[in-house]
């Protein structure tokens, strides 16, 4: 195997062109405390996509900008890897849609990239970089690319608990050689079991067992940590620059992390230094119980949050990496993805220097597993990442009214015929364009 470093070169997200106001459209109208998603829940907003965009549309646009803005052709890149829980074939993949919407303003094809579709909930957009990455290092590439897209409508049905944590966007990554973003590592921990969290048996909005599903990704993620560490040695707190999560909701990350630092502290200085303030941690051989042991940790993590240290380490570690999900909601398999472009860009904005500092990266899939490994960030990094213009996007975005927020769900709606107006004028990008004679969609570019 090769050792020249791989990892992700190139970065570019595309969010739904809306977005619904959570605290101050949703919530009045469904008589709630606003307080209930800006604290609880951690969101401000989510985005939604426009009746002319869908998974392709969001996908295909973010490669393009991205190929755009690298000066790629279809022959610099070997293999096409979406990763979707939003698909609407069975049998043909999203990045074939994709490709072809590419043809329609590239010169050349895409005839000898392969391409496929990856599922396993929101972890399949990192099973599919792990795809490229072992397909690059088998040195089946040719001196190609690969293109990895992460592209979901994340909604559920109107009135489900869920409905707040909706979302709509896609995260494009190139898979290169001597990368300029991030440096892959070859040690990777996983947690993974059957489960019923989350699920869609051919249905388009998911079945949830809410709390079940905050159960499972903590107990997955654990597991998915001490793998790592059988592989990698101790994790410590202070060995991550950022430390990214699968964000559902920021609620959700904030129960995580928490677990995290109490594994990662449990035998080091820092439980030493903590021990004062709130005692050491409970061992499970000093209970009778395993119930009265888990009480015992839910009481020590109960007052571990609220210390000094360890709100200094979530604001530095955690918070920056929510930045982008408090404003766009759930992207399911681009989640994590946008997790790491937020503490990115956090860093870019305080003029961190950060090359050679590492991510520790955490991505979840209901059903369920959960994925740990190392990111090394690269030298030309800050490059990368000042040349995308999220902020524009976030902030051009069209303010729903609650009424319109309606419609917009009924039009993505599989089981509805709904017909209405777009809010916003395409320009510059790929539209959902109608109906071939297959039942297949079809697919223009806009200028």
């Amino acid at each position: 195997m090769s050792h020249t470093p791989v990892g992700i070169d190139a970065i570019e997200i595309w969010t739904g062109k809306l977005v619904l106001d959570l605290p101050g459209t949703f919530a009045p109208v469904k008589g709630e405390d606003p307080e209930k998603y800006t604290k609880g829940l951690g969101l401000s907003s989510s985005s939604f996509p426009d009746v002319y965009e869908d998974i392709v549309t969001m996908g295909a646009n973010a490669a393009k900008r991205l190929m755009d803005r690298r000066g790629l052709v279809p022959d610099d890149i070997g293999r096409i890897d979406v990763a979707t829980e939003s698909a609407f074939d069975n049998s043909k993949p999203v990045s074939t849609y994709i490709a072809g919407c590419l043809e329609q303003t590239f010169d050349g094809d895409f005839r000898h990239a392969n391409k496929g579709e990856r599922k396993f909930a929101c972890v399949a957009g990192t099973q599919s970089i792990d795809d490229a990455y072992n397909w690059i290092k088998a040195g089946r590439n040719r001196g190609r690319s690969a293109l990895v897209v992460a592209t979901d409508t994340a909604l559920y049905a109107r009135g489900d608990p869920g409905e707040a944590t909706q979302g709509a966007g896609a995260v494009a990554m190139l898979v290169s050689e001597e990368p300029d973003v991030v440096e892959l590592s070859t040690e990777q921990g996983y947690g993974s079991m059957d489960e019923t969290d989350f699920l869609k048996p051919n249905q388009q909005f998911p079945s949830v067992d809410g709390k079940r599903s905050v159960q499972v990704y903590l107990a997955r993620m654990r597991e998915a940590l001490e793998d790592y560490e059988r592989v990698a040695g101790r994790t410590h707190p202070d060995d991550f620059a950022y430390i990214p999560f699968h964000t559902p909701f920021p609620g959700m990350v904030r129960k995580a992390a928490l677990l995290g630092y109490r594994h990662m502290t449990r035998d080091t200085g820092i439980e030493d230094a903590l021990a004062a303030e709130v005692g050491r941690q409970p061992r499970e051989e000093a209970f009778d119980s395993r119930e009265s042991y888990e009480e015992a940790i839910r009481a020590y993590m109960d007052e571990l949050k609220h210390t000094e240290r360890y709100r200094a380490w979530y604001d530095a570690s955690i918070a920056p990496t929510l930045n982008l999900a408090r404003r766009v909601g759930n992207w399911y398999t681009g989640s994590v993805h946008l997790a790491r472009t937020s503490a990115l860009l956090d860093a870019a904005a305080r003029d961190r220097d950060l090359a050679g500092d590492r991510l520790l990266v955490g991505s979840y899939g209901s059903g369920a597993q959960a994925e740990i490994h190392v990111e090394t960030v690269r030298e030309n990094w800050r490059e990368e990442v000042q040349a995308l213009d999220v902020e524009d996007r976030l902030d051009g975005r069209y303010d729903l009214s609650f009424d319109e927020y309606e419609q917009v769900h009924d039009a993505h709606n599989h089981e509805k015929d709904a017909e209405v107006e777009e809010l916003t004028t395409p320009a510059g990008e790929f539209v959902h364009a109608g109906w071939g004679r297959m039942n297949e969609r079809r697919y223009e570019y806009v200028a």
